[in-house]
């Protein structure tokens, strides 16, 4: 799912796993429950915006966004663990 985002592309995924934390429905693409969900969302997909999808991306999966992350988590846990 970030892969097709980060290649500005819509993506249809059934609900379950890290769907709900990765998929804004509506906006990256949607989230589906069954087969005849999906074959709409497939019909609704050139609605979505690419470059919305690619902003999305941009915000919260690159490289440079997730490791400030982990060393933000990292830091909060130190304490804990020294």
């Amino acid at each position: 799912m970030i892969e097709a985002m980060a290649c500005s592309t819509p993506v249809i995924a059934y609900a379950g796993g890290s769907v709900a934390e990765v998929m804004d429905d509506g906006v990256t693409g949607f989230v589906v429950n069954e087969i005849e969900q999906a074959v709409e969302a497939a019909r609704r997909v050139r609605d979505l915006s690419r470059a919305r999808c690619r902003e999305v991306f941009e915000k919260r999966f690159t490289a440079s966004r997730m490791a400030s992350d982990y060393v933000n988590a990292f830091i909060r846990v130190w304490p804990i663990l020294g």
